[in-house]
């Protein structure tokens, strides 16, 4: 079984500040684990750590039910993915594919019966004796692929394999990767900076900023609950918006919270840290905005910039307290720039960061006694 396990891991180079620490994950066997983040967050050099290219200063590093610190990338039964491919100018697809099993003494028909069946798989069957100046950017990339698989690796490592594809291209190996993994059932992880990427790819996501993990878990959970305004404005595109306010009343229904404006708006979460008078963060997402008076929220702005996509736009406004948000609105209608648009929320799109910047738990209808509980503590 291809579990790995990441135990109090650390990194650190001569004793200087720890470019990651205290990072703790676990990983199922099967599961396509994507670690995503801007660059410096320490995503690349974690990897580097998983596969023993870089050294672990600290902590406990476990793949299978062996502790890997001190193994060598030889023994640890990974394989990895480089971002610029790393294939042999002068070799085949075949050699390339066949290197690394001949170096490690496989027997010469087994090797045959592993690269054809990895080329099936990965549709360059009819490419094999080509050399990798004769093949396209995404041709090369599943070459690289292809001698991952036929090691029968314990685990896939792949390093931001997609950033020197075309966009076109991109979204086709992204789907081939996908597939890949499904017809494995194998054990991956993959480090991007691309949020697409990220949560088309993932059964599971790890954010990771300065070092730590900021949050890890499904797509769906770290976009509808986000654990803090990092992750919140990172996952999702275009990202949150974000609006300053402070909280005049908590009730059984949720949290009231007086924008910057003085405009007053109620939040269906769990008052959790908060306390009346305290600065919060609001949050809520472009689609989550309604053109019209359809939510029980309301705004006004001003248009300064329509974004057209085809199917949707996106309107880029200016409240009247002057605040900037991005509004997701219907692709068909024609808004003029410098109109003034109606817009509303309904109370459960909204988010809210106390004032470290962590996120208070949204409530669903059936969970609306949390607020008056944490009401009542507060008042205690």
């Amino acid at each position: 079984m291809a579990t790995v396990k990441l135990n109090n891991l650390s990194k650190s180079y001569d004793g200087k500040a720890k470019v990651l620490d205290g990072i703790n994950l676990d990983i199922k066997h099967g599961e396509f684990v994507v670690l995503v983040g801007p660059s410096g967050c320490g995503k690349s050099t974690l990897l580097r750590m998983l596969c023993g290219l870089e050294s672990i200063t600290g902590g406990e590093l476990s793949i299978g039910d062996a502790v890997v610190n001190d193994l060598p990338p030889a023994e640890r039964g990974i394989a990895m993915v480089f971002q610029s491919y790393a294939l042999y100018p002068h070799m085949s697809v075949y050699k390339n594919m066949a290197f690394g099993l001949k170096i490690a003494g496989e027997d010469k028909a087994q090797i045959d019966v592993r690269i054809k069946n990895a080329a099936k798989i990965l549709k360059i069957d009819h490419l094999l004796e080509r050399l990798p100046r004769e093949l396209s950017g995404g041709q090369r990339q599943r070459v690289a692929i292809g001698r991952a698989i036929v090691r029968e690796p314990k685990l896939f490592l792949f390093d931001e394999p997609l950033s020197n594809l075309d966009a076109a291209l991109r979204v086709q190996t992204r789907l081939e990767i996908a597939k890949l993994h499904r017809d494995l059932n194998a054990t991956m992880v993959y480090v991007t900076h691309d949020q697409v990427e990220a949560m088309t790819l993932g059964d599971k996501i790890v954010v990771m900023h300065d070092g730590h993990i900021q949050q890890a878990g499904t797509p769906l959970e770290l976009y509808q609950q986000p654990a803090n305004l990092f992750v919140a404005t990172f996952i999702g595109s275009p990202k949150m918006n974000l609006l300053k306010g402070r909280v005049s009343a908590i009730d059984a229904e949720g949290v009231h919270i007086v924008l910057k404006g003085g405009q007053e708006i109620r939040a269906t979460v769990d008052s959790g840290s908060v306390q009346v008078n305290d600065d919060v963060t609001v949050g809520i997402r472009a689609e989550h905005l309604l053109e019209g008076h359809g939510g029980s929220e309301k705004f006004s702005g001003k248009v300064n910039l329509v974004e057209h996509l085809g199917e949707a736009n996106y309107l880029y406004l200016t409240l009247a307290d002057g605040s900037d948000i991005v509004v997701r609105g219907d692709g068909e209608r024609d808004v003029p720039l410098g109109s003034s648009i109606e817009i509303s929320a309904t109370s459960q799109a909204f988010h809210v960061f106390d004032q470290n910047g962590q996120a208070l738990r949204r409530l669903k209808p059936g969970n609306m006694k949390s607020a008056k509980h944490a009401q009542t503590s507060n008042a205690a």
